[in-house]
């Protein structure tokens, strides 16, 4: 309680309401006062777009929203370039935080962060449209020996461990230059966003792209990846190359 008072007297100013369909546009000053937060994670919820977490700091509890991302309950997390929203309704949870921060995680991954509000950008991550529109127009899937889909790949995760894949699909998100990769999602129409079976990660030296791109990727198949501090991926594809 300690800390949410003590960042609501900071950001009195930044304060807003939004909701998760809500888009929302911080001013300049909101992003140039934004802070860092460390806590262990008492508390994790996944929606279709964001991971809500509740953190324990040293000053006290708070609720923190990134996009959706993997965190293990008891993990230690930073929540970086983070703004307070006042009011903010989770109509996926169906509760009004009085206060919460948004913004993006920290530490050595931040993959699953937003193009755009990446490690390293001066940005916070706010509400804004839904993120699965992507998958409204299905991307034909690659030919040749080894092509799979994405939801293909998920399902089939076990079977495939350590073998070589292709993938066609469209970028969702690209993150350059995490621990010496670049880290790419890809989606190509099929699975859902439900149980999680519509995207996948997919990290290269060697691969430069954009959001909305179509590529198609060739690489191994990893399974159970954790790279730790509560970054684990049940399955992705790694040392990629364009085909």
């Amino acid at each position: 309680m300690k800390a949410l008072l003590a960042i609501c007297v900071l950001f009195t100013s930044t304060l807003v309401w939004a909701t998760e369909e809500t888009p929302v546009s911080m001013p300049p000053a909101a992003a140039a006062s934004a802070i860092s937060v460390t806590g262990k994670v008492l508390e994790v919820k996944n929606v279709d777009s964001y991971t809500y977490l509740r953190l324990n700091t040293n000053n006290g509890e708070i609720w923190a929203a990134v996009m959706k991302t993997p965190v293990k309950k008891g993990s230690t997390v930073s929540i970086e370039n983070a703004v307070v929203m006042n009011n903010f309704e989770s109509k996926s949870l169906k509760k009004t935080f009085p206060t919460i921060l948004f913004g993006t995680l920290g530490g050595a991954v931040a993959a699953m962060a937003p193009s755009g509000h990446g490690m390293g950008t001066a940005y916070p991550l706010v509400p804004g449209k839904k993120l699965e529109t992507i998958n409204d127009a299905p991307v034909a899937k690659a030919s040749g020996a080894n092509a799979r889909t994405v939801a293909e790949i998920i399902t089939k995760r076990a079977e495939l461990n350590d073998k070589p894949v292709l993938l066609r699909g469209k970028v969702a998100k690209f993150n350059p230059g995490i621990m010496g990769k670049n880290w790419i999602h890809l989606r190509d129409g099929s699975g859902s966003a439900a149980d999680d079976t519509n995207d996948i990660l997919v990290t290269s030296t060697a691969i430069e792209t954009r959001v909305g791109e179509i590529v198609t990727v060739k690489g191994t198949i990893r399974t159970d990846k954790d790279f730790g501090s509560g970054y684990a991926y049940k399955v992705l594809i790694e040392e990629a190359t364009l085909q």
